[in-house]
């Protein structure tokens, strides 16, 4: 066997080709389906199989030969072939039979002595296509697996900075719409990440996780468009105007947004926009705020024997046809202002008086704020204590779940 201290690194195309895995343990599956992901033709050669190449030989996705291995015949046509069967003496003379054939072989028993090796890989998909991280250290598989995760965790959070590697050409830009969740970094998704570091033009909203924001380079061109309440100093058709026109200069553009694009966040009308002009759009989902914000303070949207489902609403004309019952939660956002009507509407409506209503105030910040009471109450509690925007309003018998409702209502408290 050769040294692979010294290896090349080489990336083969095996679409079409054969690959013959002789073993059907579990490192086999592994491999197997990293070959046949690669387009590769595959026959394993084992007696028996595990569960996971077995579904793939029922799905007729690899072909099986049924017994042990039998010499260099078995090997015939292969472009590489693999071993893995747990018995040292059968890998050898896999290994040998390849070498005399002129056959690359991965004897995933002996990574030191093996004359191929299958590197540590991951793929991150970038807006200029998908780049494959690739990994090896000699005979220490584990060094391998560490730097290509220290790669792939700089790509994915933005790190690596992968904006000067891709050429300005006029007219081939595009448009991410990216969810940013309930503002905290930690809940902004690896793909959005991967886009803000792709990106040229970040159009930010007030709700937007603003810590990821300040972290981008000063090449990045940050453009605020965020509204507050009565105060919308961009149009939403200035905005869609933004994006095109950004996009038409050949730059990457991510619309980022607090919560979720497609949850009232009018991410639908910005991709129509775009896609009317020929700008290609990916849409990224984020947390939502009116799931992810009752959490934080403890309140399940549902839960069994209390809730079965939940509303999302900001409008005030949906609250009549709406289910009337506390176990059916209504999540109302943007609705701060105009809460003491919502809550008359409400009673007006079906609710009961004594149904337990929370607000939470900007949630997940380290001054997040829970104010808990009824729908008879709710409304003077927030001005009592100056309640304000941003925030999320449950009403429903789950506010009971919540530990704020169990302090002050004891322990255990579910009446």
């Amino acid at each position: 066997m050769g040294d692979l201290k010294s290896a090349l690194p080489v990336v083969l195309d095996l679409t079409g080709r054969l690959v013959v895995a002789v073993g059907g343990g579990p490192v086999s599956a592994r491999r197997v389906r990293a070959f046949l992901g690669e387009g590769a033709v595959v026959r394993v050669v084992a007696p028996w199989l595990c569960e996971d190449l077995r579904d793939l030989a029922v799905a007729a996705r690899v072909e099986w030969v049924e017994r042990d291995y039998a010499g260099p015949a078995d090997l015939h046509g292969a472009w590489i072939a693999h071993t893995a069967t747990g018995e040292p003496s059968v890998d050898r003379e896999v290994a040998a039979d390849a070498e005399s054939l002129r056959v690359w072989c991965v004897d995933a028993t002996d990574s030191a002595g093996t004359t191929a090796s299958v590197t540590a890989r991951a793929d991150v998909t970038t807006p200029g296509g998908r780049v494959t991280v690739s990994a090896y250290a000699a005979g220490d598989p584990g060094l391998a697996e560490t730097v290509r995760d220290g790669v792939e965790r700089a790509l994915v959070s933005g790190a690596l900075d992968l904006r000067r590697t891709r050429p300005r050409t006029q007219g081939h830009g595009w448009v991410a719409l990216v969810g940013g969740g309930p503002g905290t970094d930690g809940l902004l998704t690896s793909r959005g990440h991967e886009l803000l570091a792709s990106a040229d033009v970040v159009v930010v909203d007030r709700l937007a996780p603003r810590a990821v924001v300040d972290r981008l380079p000063a090449s990045v061109r940050v453009i605020d468009v965020g509204k507050t309440p009565g105060h919308h100093p961009v149009p939403q058709s200035g905005i869609n105007d933004i994006l095109v026109e950004e996009a038409q200069r050949g730059l990457g553009v991510v619309r980022l947004k607090g919560g979720d694009p497609y949850v009232l966040g009018r991410g639908g009308e910005e991709r129509d926009a775009c896609e009317a002009h020929g700008i290609p759009v990916e849409v990224v989902p984020g947390v939502t705020s009116a799931v992810s914000v009752p959490a934080a303070a403890g309140i399940p949207v549902t839960h069994r024997g209390v809730a079965r489902g939940f509303t999302v609403v900001t409008g005030h004309e949906e609250i009549p046809v709406l289910p009337t019952g506390g176990e059916h939660t209504l999540v109302l956002l943007m609705a701060v202002g105009g809460l003491r009507w919502t809550t008359t509407l409400l009673r007006e409506h079906g609710r009961g008086a004594d149904c337990p209503v929370a607000i939470v105030e900007r949630g997940f910040a380290p001054d997040q704020r829970v104010t808990i009471g009824t729908l008879e109450t709710i409304a003077d509690l927030a001005v009592g204590r100056a309640v304000e925007s941003p925030a999320v309003v449950v009403v429903g018998d789950v506010v009971r779940l919540g530990p704020d409702w169990r302090a002050a209502h004891g322990r255990g408290a579910t009446g």
